[in-house]
């Protein structure tokens, strides 16, 4: 064998390298692949320490998830208030901030292979901060639709955060356990829900406005468009400082210790199983699964941005109803706090997920069917409405179980496999449209028949349709 210098040239993209072999008889590529700005590595090659750093600040992004996520709850009753909007066009809110991880899923897996997770990371951030600020415009103009591009905005720039972080945290560690990371991330998640209605509630709702609202059917028209311009122009300040906020997190993440983790090689054993498979379609497990995330969502949004709109019809007002979205999350913490605890010392990641489907369903029953005054945590309600509440703990170890059944063995598909998961965030804008529909056409309570055919199909999942390596007749 003819003696060859080994020199690295690097791509004209900039994110890449090749190793080549330079010998007498040419050049031979030999396919070695480095990152320019930080080194791949495999996951398993992290310390301890490295671990833990990373779990930190994937911890960090799932606060900033939760944050901006969960003050929709809030802002839907807000806006239907300010806008004058009904039930179904409240509900546009979940429908074009969660439409956005449709539609930027998979252009933002593209945009991690080509980038790596941290630049990827940091452009999620700014995308986010570009929809915090279109909020300004949207309030000065009392303009919905603005508010709804706002909205879309912001929840594109989540879906490349959501695509970077799900897979990342998935494989940072053993298989087995990683219901049990996901759940530590939901912890950081729900906590950031729980305060962020009461923070936002805090800033843009005032004690007197609870007379405001039932004194705006008796105002004239002029009247009441300047009592609407002032209240919905409160979120100017807060959207200001959130995207401000966004723009150097942005950088935080970009410059932070966090490893850039190879997903793009596979074992030699999962080569050999993958052999053959063109395109993610062919892992009939991750589809299932993102129908399952797809539906999973729903419930989930559903049980915590429906329920302050449930205590209306109670007769609760919204200075009071406002807490019942914390209830729900804090319901969800208990069950994270449950799955650390418990997987996979206790219980596999697959049992707990089949128990949470199935009182999933039970609960939906019994929001339906039960009626009864109870008076708990300082509220006088209908007993059903704490099964709404306690859905939270029915949907904790969902998500947590279903990702790593579905990202199982995908190798080389990883990042694609991730993107088409939070496709399934789509359902977030689909379900709740339809409970609003349902609202409108009968009420809110037989609104929630919607949650049944979700459990059930994620207690097939759950059984059975994780195991499906094969299409088949």
């Amino acid at each position: 064998m003819p003696p060859c210098l080994c020199v690295q040239i690097f791509s004209h993209r900039g994110t890449e390298a090749q190793l080549i072999a330079v010998s007498a008889k040419g050049i031979k590529i030999t396919g070695l692949k480095t990152n320019i700005m930080n080194e791949v590595v495999k996951a398993s090659s992290l310390s301890k320490k490295q671990t833990m750093a990373s779990l930190f600040i994937i911890g960090l992004l799932f606060f900033i998830f939760g944050f901006v996520s969960w003050v929709n709850a809030i802002l839907i009753p807000y806006f239907k208030i300010a806008c004058e909007l009904s039930h179904f066009k409240a509900y546009l809110v979940t429908f074009a901030f969660y439409i956005s991880y449709f539609v930027m899923s998979v252009p933002a897996s593209y945009l991690l292979k080509r980038t790596g997770f941290k630049k990827g990371m940091m452009t999620g951030f700014w995308i986010m901060a570009t929809g915090a600020f279109i909020f300004v415009p949207a309030a000065l103009t009392r303009t919905y639709e603005i508010f709804l591009i706002g909205l879309f905005t912001i929840g594109a720039g989540l879906a490349v955060l959501q695509t970077a972080a799900n897979p990342y945290i998935t494989v940072l560690g053993p298989k087995e356990s990683a219901a049990q990371r996901i759940s530590i991330m939901g912890i950081f998640n729900k906590g950031a829900g729980i305060i962020a209605p009461l923070i936002f509630a805090a800033v843009i709702l005032k004690a007197t406005d609870t007379d405001l609202f039932a004194q705006l059917s008796g105002m004239s028209v002029t009247e009441k468009a300047k009592a609407l311009d002032e209240l919905v122009r409160r979120v100017i300040v807060p959207y200001i400082c959130v995207g401000s906020v966004l723009i150097v997190l942005g950088f935080f993440v970009r410059y932070s210790p966090l490893p850039e983790i190879d997903t793009e090689h596979e074992s030699e054993e999962l080569a050999a199983t993958n052999m053959g498979k063109k395109s993610i379609f062919a892992f009939p497990h991750l589809v299932l699964g993102a129908i399952g995330i797809f539906l999973h969502v729903g419930t989930q949004v559903i049980a915590i941005d429906t329920i302050i709109g449930y205590a209306n019809s109670m007769g609760i007002p919204l200075m009071e109803a406002k807490t019942f979205p914390s209830y729900t999350l804090a319901a969800t913490i208990c069950g994270y706090i449950i799955g650390i605890i418990t997987i996979p010392k206790f219980i596999r990641q697959v049992t707990a997920l089949r128990i949470c489907t199935l009182l999933g369903t039970l609960l939906t029953l019994l929001i339906i069917f039960t009626r009864g005054q109870v008076h708990f945590l300082g509220h006088t309600t209908d007993i059903s409405i704490w099964f709404v509440v306690l859905l939270g703990l029915a949907n904790s170890l969902v998500w947590a179980g279903i990702w790593p059944l579905a990202l199982d063995s995908l190798g080389r598909f990883t990042k694609l496999g991730a993107s088409v998961m939070i496709m399934g965030l789509c359902g977030n804008a689909i379900l709740p449209l339809i409970y609003g529909w349902l609202a409108d056409s009968f009420d809110v309570r037989h609104a929630y028949w919607v949650l049944l055919p979700c459990y059930i199909y994620l207690v097939f999942y759950a059984v059975y349709g994780h195991r499906i390596r094969r299409w088949s007749a």
